[in-house]
């Protein structure tokens, strides 16, 4: 721009939009709910749960996506030196829909191993979760942990989440599905015990 032209006028910004309701039907089609269909890649669990709103009622029509680490605690990605080594079967990602007629979730996949974290220290085994739901600014961060692991108390991520906090990560044993070891993950988007969101 020459010093001679006029400074265009900027315009305001626009509000951010929040997640509309279309979403849901374009993403959910085929649901990715199998992360290590051969079996090859650790202890086959089911992990399940629904999300709530700020009311209580059940969202049900809610995306939640997982990415996590194989049993050995190594991610199928590049930046991973390891993931030569993870089973060809793993897929380690996921995408599953709420039920419209019961606000459930379901993923079959494995349980992850413990993970390498900054400075030498060990991340528990946990999923990375990312949630899509109407009303949103943008989807949500959380993880998933297990309740009992014994690598817990030395996970430098949940050493930052107060106490008192700590319970809403935790997924607990719930029985068995198809055989498998399940385990029971609610996600509250908010008000009392709401689930513990990261940023980015």
């Amino acid at each position: 721009m020459s010093a001679t032209e006029p400074t265009p006028e900027l315009l305001p910004q626009t509000p951010s939009q929040t997640v509309g309701p279309f979403f849901h039907y374009a993403l959910t089609e085929e649901p990715i709910d199998r992360l290590d269909p051969d079996g090859q890649a650790g202890q086959a669990i089911v992990v399940h749960g629904t999300v709530r709103d700020g009311a209580g009622d059940l969202v049900c029509d809610a995306m939640i996506e997982v990415w996590q680490a194989d049993g050995g605690g190594r991610y199928r990605h590049p930046a991973d030196g390891r993931s030569a080594d993870v089973p060809s079967s793993f897929i380690g990602f996921g995408r599953v829909a709420t039920a419209k007629e019961t606000g459930q979730f379901a993923v079959a996949t494995v349980m992850p191993g413990t993970v390498p974290g900054r400075d030498g220290t060990v991340q528990a085994p946990h999923l990375n979760v990312q949630i899509f739901a109407r009303g949103l600014l943008s989807h949500l961060h959380t993880r998933i942990y297990f309740e009992g692991a014994a690598a817990n108390d030395a996970d430098p991520v949940l050493a930052g989440i107060p106490p008192e906090r700590r319970h809403t990560l935790l997924a607990r044993p719930d029985g068995e599905q198809d055989g498998l070891p399940r385990y029971r993950f609610d996600v509250v988007l908010q008000g009392e015990d709401e689930t513990v969101f990261f940023d980015a």
